[in-house]
């Protein structure tokens, strides 16, 4: 009996050991790691603090560090508004109603766009370099990223000495941090020193400290004013350490801690009053009085605060043995999940390295670029990447990095009054398809690009966002003059549409795509189908924060008016969503932009249980646009499929996105070898979308009811997500089995009524049956579908857009009470 017990003990402690291993290795595995060093890139591997970036490459001889510092942009404050829009708008009003496009487009190219301001670009600081003499013949070279903790590693062997590099860029201390180190004593010779691509810098050595200085550059005749500060230092344990000619040299250490420490004189976007040089030595001072051990540990609890909220398990296969990039390459021929895991982890990873509360919010490359001059000027594209970026924000429990853009947002609704009333006469404030740094609200570029005033709709839907997820309302009336401001401005800038009578925004365009008539030549047009869906939504949540506030009862009375009187979806003849008012669409147009189908994504104006005719519309069209583009317009498309509840169709969307990308290829979107997203060039909209598009496969909280497992694809039979943020504000932890819910568990925020859908018979703890639903929604005001007249079903019929029938279930429940409920 004795020996039987012994040997249960065994059995229960194996058993147990095995478990904690297989946890251990789930946990472990959320890594990016590699079996040779970087050579471009984009095969680095990216590091922030939201502040702070860089990318690591990892080669063992000359270590490359490039680094950015958020605020190092070309320029000064300064506004490209200007008064020659003003005469000049009625003319191209009337040409585009007159059906001379060219005309009305060339125009406003002239007159309206600015002229000479065009936003300025985002700049690299420059690069850290570490060289090992020595080192250049290596073997058993491994580097790695650890989203787990934000932590980057190599290791490699050289002459039976164990080399490791730590490196991370520190959240609380707000510095780069390298530990170098080797498993032998006196083995950290190398030399240090930074350069960078400005033509003129400034590079001196003080005390045991090399630093760089210098200003940014003049663009379009906007003088650079922003002046940035980078020192470094390193500390040494043994051997010797020398410090000359802009040089840091080790010789014979048992180890060594880099510190670098960078910032600039910008104080906010119109105040470059900060003292650089005071601002950097401070955080590097502070930073060499604290062990690498220590830096890291607080760096790690910080950033796991955030990251650990939600986890997500789809299965690991044998592909994971192999290096992430050989992954890449093979996800679209194999059963891989957790790469799709990593890569919706990834997103949240890079959200909070590149957006960090009281930071700039992330710009068209987060954090990370290594040009003085980059693509787009990496500036914010307000016509739907820079949105893009913060899809995953709320529902992927990361709403603290949510606030650099409402900031920003906050900032834009200023320099934006100033912009609606100089160019356009109209009150409230406008955005065009651009902004930078500086918060310019004109529009730039050309007008087949540029001329689009409906950014500032954009945003607000945006904060609106926000609101529905956690229904906060000292934060409602926070952002109310926002969109107040921004629906002001629509009721001045609209006007009558002479042929069909309705009110429409006008010069416009749907973003960046020329329409059929004049032979394509032109994009400028009035009442695009994405503007009237904007608008629409504009307008409903401003009357709804008027309500929910009881303030301006006659501005939603004038908004109220201005809605009845606003043009409808249409149906083509193609049975497509018409992009335009005229039903202009090509079946062959397979542009990047689906800027029609903003209604059903991110809006719900579209629903397959309230507009089923439109459902099945906007399905016609994101099939005649096709499935490969560039990479965020397949991001944008897995949310998109994902809405149309076709998990299957999403998920070849998401092996789309993720298809590997090489150095020699120039054309076509998709994944680099560093996990970034191919637009090509790289921009980082691609990953955010799709991170947002998996939580959407798996949750849905947009139409009166939490929707479990709304676009489940067949692969992903069995998996677990926990901490995701629902509408209402309820966090939902959801298990299934054989593609079937097996438990929920879902906390409340608020008292109320949780409305639950799901595919799967759902029961209590108790193992009796939920309460059907039935009746009115008491929480429907977070969760409140809003679709126009008169394209509106009484009932949808599920049959018509072939989806199946759905159980829905009503829960009473209580704020900060967590609710249970299993498979049946």
């Amino acid at each position: 009996m004795l020996k039987n017990n012994v040997t249960y003990r065994i059995l229960i402690a194996l058993c147990i050991c095995a478990f904690q291993q297989i946890s251990a290795q789930k946990k472990s595995d959320l890594k990016l790691w590699y079996d040779e060093p970087a050579q471009i890139w984009n095969e680095a591997l990216p590091l922030g603090n939201g502040r702070l970036g860089a990318m690591v490459f990892g080669d063992p001889a000359v270590e490359r560090l490039q680094l950015n510092e958020e605020t190092i942009w070309a320029g000064s404050p300064n506004s490209n508004a200007h008064e020659e829009a003003l005469p000049v708008l009625p003319k191209v009003r009337q040409l585009i109603f007159d059906g001379k496009y060219a005309d009305a487009q060339q125009l406003a190219t002239d007159k309206i766009m600015s002229q000479t301001n065009n936003g300025m670009p985002y700049q690299t600081f420059g690069s850290v370099y570490i060289s090992f003499p020595g080192h250049q013949d290596y073997s058993n070279y491994y580097r790695d990223l650890d989203i787990n903790n934000a932590v980057a590693k190599v290791q490699y062997d050289v002459n039976g000495v164990t080399y490791t590099r730590e490196i991370l860029t520190a959240f609380k201390d707000q510095v780069v941090v390298v530990k170098l180190s080797a498993n032998q004593p006196g083995a950290i010779t190398c030399n240090l020193f930074m350069n960078s691509p400005f033509d003129k810098t400034l590079t001196t050595t003080e005390n045991k400290a090399v630093s760089l200085s210098g200003t940014t550059s003049t663009w379009e005749d906007q003088k650079g004013r922003v002046k940035f500060h980078g020192i470094m230092e390193a500390t040494n344990e043994g051997g010797k350490l020398a410090v000359k000619n802009g040089i840091i040299s080790i010789e014979n250490a048992n180890s060594a801690t880099v510190y670098i420490s960078i910032a600039t004189n910008f104080k906010n976007y119109k105040d470059l009053t900060e003292d650089q040089d005071v601002k950097s030595k401070s955080y590097l001072n502070k930073a060499t009085s604290r062990d690498f051990k220590s830096i890291k540990a607080d760096h790690i609890a910080y950033y796991k605060s955030f990251f650990d909220r939600v986890s997500l398990d789809l299965g690991i296969t044998e592909a994971i043995k192999e290096t992430t990039d050989q992954r890449i390459l093979k996800f679209s021929e194999r059963y891989d999940p957790q790469l799709a895991a990593l890569y919706f982890q990834f997103g949240r990873y890079l959200l909070i390295s590149s957006s960090q509360p009281g930071g700039q919010p992330a710009n068209l490359q987060g954090i990370w670029n290594d040009m003085l001059f980059p693509p787009w000027e990496s500036k914010y594209t307000m016509n739907i990447n820079a949105e893009m970026n913060y899809w995953p924000a709320e529902l992927t429990n990361l709403s603290e990095m949510h606030e650099p853009f409402i900031q920003m947002a906050k900032e834009l609704s200023v320099t934006g009054h100033e912009t609606a009333s100089q160019m356009y006469d109209a009150d409230g404030w406008v955005l065009h398809h651009n902004t930078d740094i500086w918060r310019i609200t004109g529009p730039i570029d050309y007008a087949a690009s540029g001329m689009w005033p409906t950014g500032s709709a954009w945003v607000s839907q945006d904060l609106w966002e926000r609101y529905l997820y956690t229904g906060d309302q000292d934060y409602l009336k926070e952002i109310y003059p926002i969109i107040k401001g921004a629906a002001t401005f629509f009721l001045d800038f609209m006007i009558i549409d002479p042929e069909t009578g309705y009110l429409v925004v006008t010069p416009s365009s749907s973003p960046e795509n020329t329409h059929a008539a004049e032979e394509g030549k032109s994009t400028i047009a009035a009442g695009t189908t994405m503007d009237n869906q904007l608008v629409f939504d504009l307008f409903t949540n401003t009357i709804r924060a008027t309500k929910i506030l009881d303030e301006d009862k006659g501005l939603a009375k004038k908004l109220q008016n201005a809605l009845i009187r606003m043009s409808p979806m249409r149906i083509g003849k193609h049975s497509q969503l018409q992009e335009w008012m005229h039903d202009w669409d090509d079946p062959e147009d397979h542009h990047r932009h689906v800027s029609h189908l903003y209604g059903l994504f991110p809006s719900n104006q579209i629903s397959p249980f309230k507009t089923p005719e439109l459902f099945e519309a906007a399905k016609n069209s994101l099939k005649y646009r096709g499935d490969e583009s560039t990479g965020w317009s397949m991001g944008w498309k897995v949310n998109l499929w994902a809405r149309l509840q076709d998990g299957n169709h999403a998920y070849k969307l998401l092996q789309d996105q993720l298809s590997l990308v090489l150095p020699e290829q120039r054309k076509g979107g998709g994944t680099y070898p560093n996990m970034l997203d191919a637009h090509q060039p790289f921009q980082i909209d691609g990953n955010f979308g799709c991170t947002a598009g998996i939580a959407e496969m798996l949750m849905q909280s947009h139409e009166g009811a939490i929707h479990l497992l709304p676009s489940l694809p067949d692969v992903w039979s069995e998996g677990e997500i926990t901490g995701l943020i629902a509408r209402g504000g309820y966090e939902i932890d959801l298990s299934w089995k054989n593609n079937k819910i097996s438990k929920i568990s879902l906390k409340a925020k608020y008292d109320g009524n949780c409305r639950i859908r799901s595919k799967t018979a759902l029961k209590g703890n108790n193992g009796k049956s939920l309460k059907r639903a039935n009746g009115s929604n008491p929480n429907a005001f977070l969760y409140e579908v809003i679709v126009k007249e008169p394209i509106i079903s009484a009932e949808a019929d599920l049959d018509k857009v072939k989806l199946p029938r759905y159980y829905e279930y009503d829960v009473p429940v209580k704020a900060g009470e967590t609710y249970t409920f299993y498979g049946n």
